[in-house]
């Protein structure tokens, strides 16, 4: 098939300075796109600022042909968020991408976390979100046109301790990512998402107590983050952010060179008149069956 090119095209990255942000807008840059690198070059936790990595980025994109701008501002600020769309505007007359990869990482386990610790998660993650993705909202209405292609986590899902605040606030951005494909189909908007599985700054941070709760030797765990640069998930948000990308409302877990959909699905259950809790006992079986199972579906696929 022919290359899937953005020529024309303008794409803004958050959390673009560094892991993979960097390699999303390096990725989108070399396919053509004229992209804004935002990056409020916090540590992993949220705390300071740097201008630093989004200038750098910038640099790579630049010396290798590209073109690329920096804006460094906070997603979970109004006037930051308002501030990284009114750059790709200024600098390049449109906005047509938005990926939402902005994040932070503040582990612990769930009697250890303060409010304030989950209010910070969730302000960067899920409102950063939801702040970028309003500014670019109004544009890509007046457009016809739009991509977005969020962040999100397996941590949704649970199994591994110390993310609730992580994983609560990923579970947000996937219930935006389903509701706001099916608003923004009748105005050529198409939002999907990505849980990459990469080995960067914030993922290391966990690493030790990854390994500990399921039992890997180092040694193990070393190989693993090896095989999972954050270069390998950047492929799968190029093509949501494609104009020819058929996706709406999608999850893709990208990562250590392979792709797969995370799917919500409803099970047939059982059907009573009335029904009791000792009917959901003696048939728990069915309820959970998932052999016959249906994917629920936000919008259809365009063909």
């Amino acid at each position: 098939m022919s290359p899937l090119r953005f020529d024309g095209r303008v794409a803004v990255v958050t959390g673009a300075g560094r892991g993979v942000g960097r390699s999303h807008a390096m990725l989108l840059a070399a396919k053509g796109a004229r992209v804004v690198v935002a990056d409020y070059g916090a540590g992993i936790n949220g705390d300071g600022s740097s201008s630093a990595p989004a200038d750098e980025v910038v640099r790579e994109i630049t010396d290798s042909g590209g073109q690329a701008v920096a804006c460094f501002a906070s997603v979970a600020e109004p006037h930051g968020a308002q501030a990284i769309v009114d750059t790709a505007v200024e600098a390049f007359g449109r906005i047509d991408v938005v990926v939402n990869n902005a994040g932070i990482h503040d582990p612990g386990l769930f009697e250890t976390l303060s409010r304030d610790r989950f209010r910070n998660m969730f302000d960067v993650h899920f409102y950063g979100t939801v702040l970028v993705t309003q500014a670019a909202w109004p544009h890509f209405v007046a457009a016809g046109y739009g991509r977005i292609v969020n962040t999100v986590s397996e941590a949704m899902l649970g199994g591994i301790s110390e993310l609730s605040s992580y994983g609560a606030a990923k579970g947000a951005v996937f219930g935006l990512t389903r509701n706001l494909a099916t608003e923004g189909l009748t105005h050529g908007i198409r939002v999907n998402a990505v849980a990459p599985r990469a080995y960067t700054r914030m993922s290391a941070s966990h690493s030790d107590s990854v390994a500990a709760q399921l039992s890997i030797p180092k040694e193990v765990m070393d190989t693993i983050n090896a095989g999972m640069p954050p270069e390998l998930c950047a492929p799968a948000v190029a093509f949501l952010a494609h104009e020819d990308c058929p996706l709406n409302g999608e999850v893709l877990q990208v990562g250590m060179g392979g792709v797969a959909r995370i799917a919500v699905v409803r099970t047939p259950g059982i059907v009573r008149t009335p029904l009791t809790a000792e009917d959901i006992a003696e048939n728990l079986d069915a309820v959970m069956d998932i052999s016959d199972a249906q994917v629920t579906a936000v919008t259809e696929m365009v063909q």
